[in-house]
């Protein structure tokens, strides 16, 4: 591990040696070590000059390490002034390769356009042409996806695309007709585009997804399947399949819908279809916007279950325990006699995943079969569980919560349906939020995006 602080394999077994010994000579180093004496010897001045040891006089001269929090600390402070140095040098060296090498020195070849093309299938390639394109627009840039895509592009090029906006480019994005209304408008609104500078159709009709800048370059995925840069794209440059590409944009803008003319006014009877087609290891994820939207998913989902004879669990950490239960009460006064009965079971995260203030994947996991083995001991055929994970976004858990929702996705055999419930406002404040998304969502066989605002209820159902 120390290898990765920029130690030697043999600084580093000399230093932990030292560490252990407390004040030791070279020869007791050397033997705890297992590093021949002449190599101490050779190892001790640079120890000594990152700040890991120092030698008190004396004869023999003894040696003691500096604390192992104070070491760490000087490595990484070290670590971060060669990056930083590196990063200047490169600075420099860009001005001087941009001085000598001199672009309109060299002779242009006469040729006739040809076809441009480039099939980029690599992810941080794919992101960086894309952000080229973006950077590169003065006039008007186009854009038709999936909502899942856009959401993604959205939250990536944010900046470059407010920018883009304030350069004067004209944006126009076609994306999928949502279910019953969406929060993309929003969305849209907040990330990129004040006062309704961008503007969002729907359509009904596939169509392939694409990017066109200026009416001179344009990047296509491949297919409509998957998410944001995970699969190949073609580049070109080419005027007639820019131009084709740019009049079937134009064929589906004027027969698209605006945003607004979308009905937003009850979830749709498929949510309820959805909820009643879930089986036994089924794994989804709920990204919401508001308790209310929340609690309107996954509480119908347990009252399905319960009804059906199943056993219930719900797991709350994005609002407590007791406001979950006032909460179903208010939803339905029949749901209490469940939990009298013990069919229905509301716990806090402490109970499940932070336990003692520490998690471990493989202790939750376990603590799922318990449960469920003690819900099948009471004659329930199934159970019914959500998670509200919050908890992990709250104590900045997120590799961890990764780790766990990828063994739960390979696990999950048992008798049991689990929805993952995500605050999606919790989960954009994340360092990495459209990565992190994007990891959940392959985690897991069903997507459930919902909103709320104010009276109207909105839900937009993918499946992956």
């Amino acid at each position: 591990m120390l290898s990765d602080f920029g130690l030697t394999h043999n600084q580093a077994k000399v230093y932990i040696a030292t560490a252990q010994l407390g004040l030791a000579s070279v020869g007791q180093i050397s033997k705890l070590s297992k590093v021949r004496r002449e190599d101490v010897y050779r190892v001790l001045p640079k120890l000594e000059k990152m700040g890991l040891i120092e030698k008190l006089l004396g004869t023999p001269a003894k040696i003691r390490a500096t604390p192992i929090k104070e070491a760490i600390a000087a490595l990484v402070k070290r670590e971060e002034e060669k990056a930083s140095e590196r990063v200047t040098r490169l600075k420099v060296k860009t001005k001087e390769f941009l001085r000598d090498f001199d672009v309109n020195s060299l002779k242009p070849a006469v040729f006739t356009e040809e076809a441009n093309f480039a099939l980029i299938s690599q992810r941080d390639g794919i992101l960086t042409k894309a952000l080229n394109i973006i950077e590169s627009s003065n006039e008007e840039l186009n854009l038709t996806c999936s909502t899942t895509k856009l959401m993604q592009l959205i939250y990536t090029f944010s900046d470059q695309l407010r920018k883009a906006i304030k350069r004067g480019v004209k944006i126009r994005i076609i994306a999928e007709a949502p279910e019953s209304g969406s929060s993309l408008p929003r969305i849209l609104e907040e990330q990129i585009a004040p006062g309704n500078s961008a503007d969002l159709r729907y359509t009904n009709l596939a169509t392939t997804h694409y990017v066109l800048s200026d009416f001179a370059q344009a990047l296509v995925g491949t297919t409509i399947e998957g998410n944001m840069a995970d699969t190949p794209c073609l580049w070109t440059d080419n005027k007639s399949l820019v131009s084709l590409l740019q009049g079937n944009f134009e064929n589906l803008w004027h027969s698209s819908l605006d945003w607004e003319n979308i009905p937003t006014d009850s979830v749709p009877e498929k949510l309820t279809t959805i909820l009643e087609q879930l089986k036994t290891s089924n794994h989804v994820i709920l990204v919401y916007d508001s308790p209310e939207a929340k609690r309107d998913i996954l509480f119908n989902y347990l009252k399905m279950g319960l009804e059906n004879g199943e056993a219930g669990i719900y797991v709350a950490s994005d609002e407590t325990p007791s406001e979950i239960r006032k909460a179903i009460r208010q939803f339905d006064r029949k749901m209490e006699k469940y939990e009298e009965t013990g069919a229905l079971r509301i716990l806090g995260y402490e109970d499940i995943y932070i336990i003692n203030g520490k998690f471990n994947p493989e202790t939750t996991i376990n603590l799922w079969k318990k449960l469920q083995e003690e819900s099948r001991a009471k004659g329930f055929p199934a159970i019914r569980v959500t998670g509200e994970m919050a908890c992990f976004l709250k104590h900045n858990l997120i590799k961890e919560l990764l780790d766990y929702e990828r063994k739960l996705h390979r696990t999950l055999e048992l008798p049991m349906i689990a929805i993952c419930a995500y605050n999606a406002k919790m989960l954009n404040k994340n360092g990495d939020p459209i990565n992190v998304y994007t990891e959940l969502v392959r985690m897991h066989s069903k997507v459930l995006f919902t909103d709320m605002e104010n009276q109207i209820r909105k839900i937009e159902i993918r499946s992956t």
